[in-house]
């Protein structure tokens, strides 16, 4: 998913876009876990980056994705760009 997600609503109070947005990534971040694991995977790990724009954009990790949205909403800025890639992850032993 690569998309730039507005923060103002003409008909909704910003808390609630916010919310909105947050709901559209878990979302996505389900569907993409239920998809079939090819062979030799062990699951599926997520590149993220969330910033102001595209070429603004900071690698974040998959639990911080939300403060990062947060963030954006608490700087007053009219969008926020979210990139999350599945990729193929392999367990490493310890």
């Amino acid at each position: 998913m690569k998309k730039t997600f507005p923060l103002t609503a003409p008909n909704h109070q910003p808390a609630r876009v916010v919310e909105q947005i947050k709901s559209d990534v878990r979302k996505y971040i389900k569907r993409e876990r239920k998809k079939a694991l090819p062979e030799g995977v062990d699951f599926w790990a997520f590149n993220c980056k969330v910033g102001q724009g595209e070429a603004a954009a900071e690698t974040k990790h998959l639990e911080e994705i939300t403060t990062a949205i947060d963030q954006a909403a608490a700087g007053e800025c009219a969008s926020v760009y979210i990139e999350i890639l599945a990729v193929p992850g392999h367990r490493t032993s310890k």
